[in-house]
């Protein structure tokens, strides 16, 4: 079974989940956030998010990371502090050795659902359903996260 560490990234909140599986499960292994005080220095929360995503690499020892691509219409300063948390997580992924595969919102809609316009709702529902647990992971970035790998492992890719 492969061990995929998704990622959704985000200065404010991080959403992180461990899946594993083959081509016939998959298994919740475990999921969180990453969050930073919303008045500290950039510098600092990036730092924050910078330990505690290579804690998570250590602790849970993942073949692979996951993580979303970044994908804005609107809001400039919203991906600049995405792209920011980003790029500390593919920092702290190279730092270990870890080879990082990047997904669009499409394509994580596309291998959780089978429907690339799916709703948020959908997805995180479908996340239950696949994970076999009782209730939709919470908050919604640690469920987003979960997406992430369950899309890297639906790749199947080596």
């Amino acid at each position: 079974m492969t061990t995929v560490l998704g990622v959704d990234p985000g200065t404010a909140i991080t959403g992180w989940g461990v899946v594993q599986g083959d081509d016939r499960e998959l298994r919740l292994v475990a999921y969180g956030t990453i969050r930073t005080p919303a008045h500290t220095p950039l510098p600092e929360r990036l730092l924050t998010i910078h330990a505690e995503m290579t804690a998570l690499l250590q602790r849970h020892a993942p073949q692979v990371v996951a993580v979303e691509k970044l994908f804005f219409r609107k809001n400039v300063t919203t991906a600049l502090a995405v792209g920011h948390a980003r790029g500390v997580v593919l920092l702290a992924a190279a730092q270990a050795g870890l080879p990082v595969e990047e997904f669009t919102p499409v394509e994580v809609k596309l291998a959780t659902t089978g429907y690339g316009s799916a709703s948020k709702r959908q997805v995180q529902e479908m996340v239950r359903r696949l994970l076999h647990l009782d209730e939709i992971p919470r908050p919604d970035d640690a469920a987003d996260a979960l997406a992430v790998a369950i899309c890297r492992l639906h790749s199947f890719r080596p």
